[in-house]
């Protein structure tokens, strides 16, 4: 609902005091959505994807800063590899990477952590945490405790 992908039944979600169905185009230039799966072009290579997505949130990211994210992500020197020769953790990495390129001030993130060895999740609990003291919000599921920074989270769980 947070996205705009399913309907709200009751009630509105509000973002800068106003409804989100009211303001779709600047709303999801403020949005920043990484689902369970990677979203990736296999097709592309990985610069492509990157300059795709960024693209799609009004950003264009220079070929120095694309680099220094796929280093920063550990995945250096990929850029001109088509996504279907990554591996998982590669193309999780990679969609991953779309974060450190977006300006949007929220973040929803489906089980973010998934796939992700401790470095790698180091890596974006501290990227993540850089988000939040700038000002951002981050919304995600997890089904592992991360410690994200010094910003207190809000926790709810889900039961059946």
């Amino acid at each position: 609902m947070v996205c705009g992908l399913a309907p709200i039944e009751s009630g509105n979600i509000y973002w800068n005091g106003i409804p989100i169905h009211s303001q779709r185009e600047s709303y999801r230039q403020d949005l920043c959505y990484l689902g369970h799966l990677n979203a990736l072009q296999e097709s592309m290579t990985v610069n492509e994807n990157l300059s795709f997505s960024a693209a799609l949130g009004g950003v264009a990211p220079s070929p120095i800063q694309t680099q220094e994210v796929l280093v920063r992500f550990g995945v250096g020197g990929r850029g001109q590899q088509l996504a279907r020769h990554l591996s998982q953790g590669q193309k999780r990495r990679v969609a991953l990477a779309r974060l450190a390129l977006s300006q949007a001030r929220l973040w929803v993130l489906d089980e973010p952590f998934v796939a992700m060895d401790e470095a790698g999740v180091t890596m974006l609990a501290d990227l993540i945490a850089g988000h939040l003291s700038q000002g951002g919000v981050a919304v995600l599921t997890s089904h592992q405790q991360v410690d994200i920074g010094s910003v207190p989270a809000q926790l709810l769980e889900l039961r059946a």
